[in-house]
């Protein structure tokens, strides 16, 4: 490669900025149902962004259509960031977060769905404007890149390069031999599921309108929630809590997964590996956490809203460690408890957590569970390496061996990540947050969690952390989204050597 298409990158942007401020448009009829003045600031940042984009496109429409990986890392980048900035209009026009960073703050939380909040009244906020906050969640759940890609074909480009750097995961598993009939089977998925959650929501008791905010936050495992005391809202109906932990589990599930169980192959669910450690992993998990808290505290005694326990100890025991054990594990971040507020070991317990993450292929953030398989297997063939040093025994993941440079990879991927949980954990406290709240707020931002540990509890927002610090925090946010190499390698002098 001679020279990056500067070309390219720019209309694919504008490409990107245009169906931002289409999405963007979508808010508005929220607004006038519920007569509020927000509607024209959502308006007028609709069509500033679709004017941003048109002219980034029309100026560069006939660019050369050769799209390389470098590019394609250069897209997904800064497609992200232009996403992020032209998100901040909304709140910004409306008055509703007038500061920029405070918006900036909130829309790439929301992009990347962390569900980290700077919002100390949620429930006062216009419903245009909650619907939005939600709509980013929504759009960066399986990456508006991904959709993006779907109409490729009709500019006469390919999308594979743009899809192995924005698909989630180790891996850009596909379901058809065509990168374009993937991403709109992934996105056919995930609008459909978003809908069976809306419509079971609302036969559960839900009002339309916090149905169809809270179906798109799970879906995406974001966790933007239009009450200040998040999903604990509805702590005395628990059936809508067990329907967004279901969706959460879903959510976390590897979407090729869900696509065999939607054509009804259903004996492939336990023949994938990844899923049957998630699967008994999570069970273990909540049958530990209900034996815990029922023996040293009940859950609901901390809730941060005081409803009474509509079914006995043990429901509502099972209820809140499973909901929070799932939302924690696929990376979602609703709240139905405070779980720092239960025993320190549940606790403890809860916090590793931070470090698993959901599914390759899912719109879980985190390390995901494939890579902590294969990191275990590769450490435990060291023994055997040990005792037959000129033996070749290759790491095997479902059956099969996995070539040597994807564990390289994985491994590097770790320990780079561990790096950054430290050195960002340093940084915090040199921002002024204590220990347990650098700690809480690095793990979670990296993880694309939310709520955290300290003063970032799942009780307590984020709006009290200095301007520098919410900076960096959407820093470890972003590069978390996008699996660090994507971002990291922009920094690096070789990506932008000429060869």
């Amino acid at each position: 490669m001679k020279s990056f298409n500067y070309q390219i990158i720019v209309s694919f942007l504008g490409l990107t900025c245009m169906l931002n401020g289409l999405f963007m448009l979508l808010a508005i009829p929220f607004s006038i149902y519920h007569k509020e003045n927000a509607s024209l600031g959502i308006l007028s940042a609709g069509l500033i962004t679709i004017a941003i984009g048109f002219l980034m496109w029309f100026l560069n429409r006939n660019a050369p259509k050769n799209l390389q990986k470098k590019e394609g890392y250069l897209i997904v980048t800064f497609g992200w960031l232009i996403l992020s900035l032209t998100g901040t209009l909304p709140y910004l026009l409306s008055g509703a977060i007038p500061d920029f960073t405070n918006a900036f703050f909130e829309t790439l939380s929301g992009y990347s769905t962390t569900g980290s909040s700077i919002l100390t009244d949620i429930e006062s906020m216009p419903k245009g404007i909650l619907f939005w906050r939600s709509a980013t969640h929504w759009i960066g759940g399986m990456g508006i890149i991904v959709l993006t890609i779907a109409i490729l074909p009709l500019l006469g480009i390919g999308g594979m390069q743009l899809f192995m750097a924005e698909a989630p995961g180790p891996s850009a598993d596909k379901m058809h031999p065509r990168i374009t009939e993937t991403a709109k089977r992934l996105w056919l998925i995930y609008f459909s599921l978003t809908m069976a959650e809306f419509l079971l929501l609302k036969i559960a008791g839900m009002d339309w309108f916090d149905a169809i905010n809270h179906a798109m936050s799970t879906m995406s495992t974001g966790g933007f929630s239009t009450k200040n005391a998040s999903v604990a809202y509805w702590n005395n109906m628990p059936i809508i809590q067990y329907i967004i932990t279901f969706f959460m589990f879903v959510a976390g599930t590897n979407f090729i997964i869900t696509y065999f169980v939607f054509k009804g192959k259903w004996e492939r669910i336990f023949k994938n590996e990844e899923f049957k450690w998630y699967f008994f992993g999570v069970l273990f998990l909540i049958i530990t956490v209900v034996i815990l808290i029922i023996n040293f505290q009940d859950p609901t005694l901390q809730t941060t809203i005081n409803h009474p326990k509509p079914f006995g100890e043990f429901e509502s025991a099972f209820r809140h460690a499973a909901f929070q054990i799932i939302a924690i594990i696929t990376t979602t971040g609703f709240v139905s408890a405070d779980f720092t507020m239960w025993n320190s070991f549940v606790t403890m317990l809860i916090f590793s957590l931070f470090f698993i993450g959901g599914s390759a292929g899912s719109t879980s953030g985190g390390v995901k569970i494939v890579r902590h398989i294969t990191m275990i297997k590769s450490s435990l063939l060291e023994f055997k390496k040990l005792l037959h040093p000129s033996a070749i025994i290759p790491v095997r993941y479902g059956g099969k061996a996995i070539h040597h440079t994807i564990v390289f990879n994985i491994l590097s991927f770790f320990v780079l990540y561990m790096l950054i949980f430290i050195l960002g954990s340093v940084i915090f406290t040199f921002l002024g947050l204590n220990f347990i709240s650098a700690v809480g707020i690095t793990a979670s931002s990296l993880g694309n969690i939310g709520p955290a540990l300290g003063s970032v509890s799942p009780t307590n927002n984020f709006a009290h952390l200095s301007n520098p610090a919410k900076w960096f925090s959407t820093f470890l946010m972003l590069i978390g989204r996008l699996e660090l190499f994507t971002v990291l390698i922009l920094f690096t002098p070789y990506f932008w050597k000429k060869n």
